[in-house]
């Protein structure tokens, strides 16, 4: 393993590990001892990192408070608070998503449909872009204080850089600031599309939003919002090879002894729990009363 004070690759792995599980290495090279999660930001945690993530995704992906997530990891052997959870969502959930981002770059496919919806941010209500495949696929999404011209470019140049092309068809609402940012940015070799049935599959897809957006009880600020639209979207709308990625680059393998406070959570066990999330199976994860 390398090293991360000196970048050397002479380490040796010590005989025990840590309390949680992780190995330890020792550099020769510059004298230090380190673990697996030394350098990252799991390494000051109390708890396992698969248990972390873990309950991030619980957080993104179901309609749970940050109550019911602690209630679901204490009926497993962790005592965590509420605060506790919110503060993990605050620091990890960016990591994930910035791991999802990654993945969905250029696996859009050559048929976008395009609409946005009203969400309520400290008592006014904005615009949030969102924009999905002919396969159901979240792209990409944008919170807007208005529904311009501007917003639909800005939006609209967000689209082809994270799909590294441009579509064959695009379908919209009769918005007339589609109509021009659709010729202005993608050209007129694209199809614009403005039939009302075949919008209606994007506005199915803003149930998951909507739903995500009552247990959280609001928004009180814009930024809070323009992080949380890329957020609770992510784990939705994405394939459950892209998740299972992300986590896995994420957690750091541990070692062959037992976590502490509970049963251990396997990253094999993780990888699964990605796959019943993201394939609509009923997870293993208990109801929330």
């Amino acid at each position: 393993m390398t090293c991360p004070h000196c970048r050397s690759t002479a380490t040796t792995r010590r005989r025990h590990g840590t309390e949680l599980g992780y190995r330890r290495f020792h550099c020769r090279s510059c004298g230090r001892r380190f673990n697996e999660r030394t350098g990252s930001g799991f390494n000051e945690l109390q708890y396992p990192t698969d248990i972390v993530l873990l309950a991030v995704l619980w957080r993104l992906r179901y309609k749970l408070s940050f109550r019911d997530v602690a209630e679901l990891l204490l009926q497993r052997g962790y005592e965590v608070t509420h605060e506790t959870i919110r503060g993990w969502e605050a620091r990890f959930a960016p990591l994930l998503v910035g791991q999802l981002r990654a993945k969905r770059r250029g696996q859009a496919s050559r048929s976008w449909y395009l609409d946005e919806t009203y969400v309520k941010v400290a008592g006014r209500w904005c615009y949030l872009y969102r924009a999905i495949d002919r396969n159901g696929q979240l792209i990409d999404s944008m919170l807007s204080e208005h529904r311009d011209k501007d917003a639909a470019r800005r939006f609209l140049r967000r689209l082809v850089e994270v799909a590294e092309c441009k579509p064959a068809r695009v379908t919209t609402d009769l918005h007339p600031a589609y109509r021009r940012a659709v010729r202005w940015i993608l050209g007129r070799k694209t199809l614009h599309r403005t039939t009302q049935y075949l919008n209606n599959y994007t506005e199915q897809s803003h149930r998951a939003v909507k739903q995500r957006y009552y247990p959280m009880l609001g928004f009180g600020s814009f930024a809070l919002r323009r992080a949380s639209a890329r957020r609770s979207k992510s784990c939705d709308s994405t394939s459950a090879g892209a998740v299972s990625a992300a986590i896995t680059c994420l957690s750091p393998s541990s070692g062959s002894s037992s976590h502490r406070g509970g049963t251990r959570c396997s990253r094999r066990w993780l990888r699964r729990e990605a796959q019943r999330v993201t394939a609509g199976e009923p997870s293993l994860a208990p109801s929330a009363p």
